[in-house]
């Protein structure tokens, strides 16, 4: 084995223990509620702050203002902001969105490049959040959708 496959095998071997985490954290999260067949997606951020602003604003933002609202227009999906408090992503923030089923999730986003028209329904409504957001940031985001077993 040479060392760019050592490498690759470690990076491999990183990312599932952090998605093992990131489930773990769910399951704390939702405590009772996670049952087999639901779908959990995470999402990692990256986040660009404009000048002036910190991220306990940018946070406070999601968490006040657009979850609730995210979750009011959408009410089949349950949002949360999660940070890294240990490891590979310390300080690090994320998204933890929930679906009771892939069914559920499919009738928002059948596929992970498209949306339905109940979702850009739901999103249009968000819209005003989103400019408001833009004023204070940008993100990007990796994410797996997860399913119960």
């Amino acid at each position: 084995m040479n060392v760019l496959q050592s490498n690759q095998k470690f990076y491999i071997m990183k990312k599932l223990i952090f998605a093992a985490s990131m489930i773990l954290m769910t399951g704390i999260a939702f405590g009772q509620d996670l049952q087999k067949g639901n779908v959990i997606g995470l999402h990692v951020l990256t986040v660009t702050l404009k000048p002036g602003v910190t991220m306990n604003q940018y946070i406070d933002f999601y968490v006040n203002k657009y979850m609730p609202e995210m979750e009011k227009n959408m009410p089949d999906i349950k949002g949360y902001i999660v940070k890294g408090v240990r490891g590979e992503n310390e300080n690090k923030f994320g998204m933890v969105f929930s679906f009771k089923s892939v069914e559920v999730r499919d009738k928002y986003f059948p596929t992970p490049d498209k949306m339905t028209d109940l979702a850009n329904a739901g999103f249009q409504k968000l819209q005003p959040l989103y400019d408001e957001l833009d004023k204070l940031g940008t993100y990007s985001t990796v994410y797996t959708d997860w399913v119960i077993q």
